[in-house]
């Protein structure tokens, strides 16, 4: 069993909600696209600090991959890596509204051949969808709901042999990753952890040289 990431996060502070603003893509083709961020109870965009770290960890997956945003939100996760030299992004929201702003958001960008917005919840679209191999997958559901654990059961049947994934959680509540996934790195906020796995299976010469940062 792969030891849980160590959030380096005091455990007195939770994340804000989200509240009605933007966030932007920040690299790539669509660079400083804004996307809308509504304020509804739960949605809470990965920030710009965290977004870049995280695109600088997955530079040796993303190009051409194939990716799958649970809990997609604003789109920022999903968006940013097909903007960074994904091939196709899979995003998975339940809200109607927001899906039906990530639909605007995808027309006016020219992706309608890339990215795919599934109007769904994300459990359920996990048992009925049909498997797409992802070779990214981003976990960043609402943290009160504590969905964790139930993805993980429903994920294994979409995912490449060499899949990475991330995960983001509370700082003081950090989820325990299923066995066969390798810690590859990890980071935190005061409100935030956040980490990336790689599936036991992968071979990328470039895991020999990969150890944990903060």
């Amino acid at each position: 069993m792969p030891r849980p990431p160590r959030f380096h996060a005091p455990a007195s502070r939770r994340p804000a909600h989200g509240g009605e603003g933007q966030v932007r893509i920040i690299g790539g083709r669509w660079r400083n696209t804004r996307l809308q961020v509504p304020s509804l109870e739960g949605l809470r965009p990965t920030s710009d600090r965290v977004r870049e770290t995280l695109f600088n960890w997955l530079m040796p997956r993303l190009p051409g991959a194939r990716v799958l945003d649970l809990f997609a939100g604003s789109g920022a996760l999903g968006l940013e890596a097909v903007s960074r030299g994904a091939a196709s992004a899979q995003l998975v929201e339940r809200d109607p509204a927001l899906a039906a702003g990530l639909r605007g958001v995808v027309e006016r960008l020219g992706a309608a051949g890339q990215v795919q917005v599934a109007a769904a919840d994300a459990l359920h679209w996990l048992q009925t969808a049909a498997p797409m191999q992802a070779d990214i997958v981003f976990i960043d559901p609402p943290f009160a709901a504590g969905l964790w654990p139930q993805v993980f059961e429903r994920l294994p049947r979409h995912l490449a042999a060499d899949a990475w994934l991330y995960v983001e959680a509370p700082a003081d509540a950090v989820p325990q990753v299923p066995a066969g996934w390798r810690l590859r790195r990890e980071g935190g906020t005061r409100d935030v952890g956040y980490a990336l796995y790689v599936r036991a299976a992968a071979t990328l010469h470039d895991d020999l040289n990969a150890t944990p940062s903060a």
